[in-house]
């Protein structure tokens, strides 16, 4: 309590205390006594009140031509989003036209139960029948730091109980090895030309971004695939995923799953080529 009473009853420092009563005694302390230094002081006061209040007149008179431009720049924004959102109205009608446009010409270029087996393999038609359902998602804990010594980094990913895109790669490629007629996932169909990558932590199948859980659907025959896929080498790394770094999943035959047919299909024809000279 003492050092507490100290200090309250000398919050000023003893030295600065007798450099004011030094000055004050020698007469430099407190207001100018002189007239000049008087008038110069006014005048510094007056200059400082003026540039306070030209500032704030300017501010005053800005303030409504600020608030327009403001007005008219969300107004401009308004419009061009509009306008986006009508041009990708317009694609996405295009892009469909185009897709049933393929899907006839493809229907036209052969007889039915071939060209029926073209459509499912080329992912140019809706398919549904038994398969497997796999569901793939990151650890519960998925972080975004790395970990030394991971053999995960060796392509420059680091370990944060996250799925990557050679992940999904790999689960893929199992599943048709495994005997799958049609995969989608997360509702995009696949292909031949299909590419599975990544930007950054997100996954991009043929360039849409996908977000967790991934939820793969396999036509085929269902418990068969399902057996197949689980004892193959992809299987497998995926169990050992699951195993060693949390990632999630879950597989199970179901009897009916049904596959949307891929937003845009490129129908390439080839005919034989004949050697002249040749019968």
């Amino acid at each position: 309590m003492s050092l507490l009473t100290n200090v309250m009853d000398h919050s000023l420092d003893d030295g600065y205390a007798e450099a004011a009563a030094r000055k004050k005694a020698a007469g430099e302390g407190g207001l100018p006594k002189t007239l000049r230094a008087r008038l110069g002081l006014a005048l510094g006061l007056v200059l400082a009140a003026l540039v306070v209040t030209v500032g704030a007149a300017q501010a005053r008179v800005a303030a409504p031509v600020v608030a327009k431009e403001r007005e008219e720049l969300i107004d401009r924004i308004d419009r061009e989003t509009e306008t986006a959102d009508k041009l990708e109205d317009s694609v996405d009608r295009l892009r469909e036209d185009v897709s049933t446009r393929q899907r006839e010409a493809l229907k036209q270029s052969g007889d039915g139960g071939k060209t029926d087996l073209v459509g499912i393999l080329s992912g140019a038609v809706e398919v549904h029948g038994p398969g497997v359902k796999l569901v793939v998602n990151d650890a519960k804990e998925a972080s975004t730091g790395g970990g030394d010594g991971n053999p995960r980094e060796t392509t420059g990913f680091s370990d944060t109980g996250r799925v990557r895109d050679r992940d999904m790669q790999r689960v893929v490629n199992g599943l048709w090895e495994s005997g799958a007629e049609a995969i989608s996932i997360n509702g995009q169909r696949l292909t031949a030309l299909s590419a599975i990558r990544a930007a950054g932590d997100a996954i991009l199948v043929d360039n849409k971004p996908l977000v967790p859980p991934y939820t793969v659907l396999a036509v085929g025959d269902g418990q068969r695939l399902s057996t197949r896929f689980q004892d193959s080498a992809d299987g497998l790394y995926l169990h050992a995923l699951q195993e060693n770094y949390g990632i999630r999943t879950a597989i199970s035959a179901e009897d009916d799953l049904r596959l949307p047919a891929a937003p845009s299909v490129i129908v390439r024809t080839a005919e034989p080529r004949t050697e002249k000279g040749t019968s």
